[in-house]
């Protein structure tokens, strides 16, 4: 099996970002405007999220539009397992956060004593990658929790938190290239802070002015994000195309 997770670069961050802004309008377009409720939206997106992580995890190799589907859905799921805990159960944002961190510390555990890494460029088994995809749901989750407690709970405001969470992604960009901070760690502490920074864009354009947004809605923010993706993904899934009739010609 080929490594199953896409190059780290300026292109993956990009769409990273966009995926967690989309999971954000999403999941309140679907729940609140198509009027699913949020354990009707739970139910259809769990599934199509079943669905998309079969194709990919019995893919052979990396291919962008299943990969990067599949990271959209566990994105909206993510927010939706959020979301539902502290509308429906009641549980205070504190508490999700604190559960989220220790459930991805626990999974970053089992996953370094079966694996001995975390590396992403060598996902290349079927139990790696459902670590991976373990992990990754936990990022989102906790990511949701922590942009919701910053942004709402503690009165920062979207626009603020986004400022706040693109520092400090700028910052552990910094501390890797010039500090040496290990490139595992770097590359895990950004992907889980590039959660609550799209999130906090996505409000940020979606949420009514008097609320601190720029007041696009949910679904123009969802349509400007899923179509800059789809082009995205269209670019990549050309350049590794071409990337592979290059060397086969050679």
């Amino acid at each position: 099996m080929l490594n199953k997770v896409p190059e780290v670069t300026i292109y993956f961050w990009i769409i990273k970002i966009m995926a967690t802004t989309v999971g954000e309008t999403a999941a309140d377009f679907l729940s609140v405007k198509l009027k699913l409720g949020l354990s009707g939206t739970s139910y259809v997106m769990g599934a199509l999220l079943l669905i998309a992580l079969l194709i990919q995890v019995r893919s052979r190799k990396y291919v962008p539009w299943i990969y990067w589907i599949t990271v959209v859905l566990i994105s909206v799921v993510g927010t939706l397992i959020t979301d539902n805990l502290v509308d429906n159960f009641a549980v205070p944002l504190t508490v999700t956060t604190a559960v989220f961190s220790v459930a991805l510390l626990v999974t970053f555990a089992v996953w370094y004593a079966s694996e001995k890494t975390l590396s992403v460029h060598t996902i290349c088994t079927t139990r790696r990658e459902l670590f991976y995809w373990a992990a990754i749901l936990f990022t989102f989750a906790l990511g949701t929790a922590a942009g919701d407690l910053t942004a709402e709970s503690l009165g920062v405001g979207y626009a603020n938190s986004a400022m706040i969470f693109g520092a400090a992604i700028a910052l552990v960009t910094l501390a890797h290239y010039f500090l040496r901070l290990d490139a595992i760690l770097a590359f895990w502490v950004a992907y889980v802070l590039t959660r609550p920074l799209g999130a906090s864009l996505g409000d940020l354009f979606s949420q009514p002015t008097g609320n601190g947004g720029l007041g696009l809605g949910t679904v123009v923010t969802s349509a400007i994000f899923l179509v800059t993706i789809l082009a995205l993904v269209v670019h990549m899934t050309v350049g590794q195309r071409n990337g592979t009739a290059t060397r086969n010609s050679a």
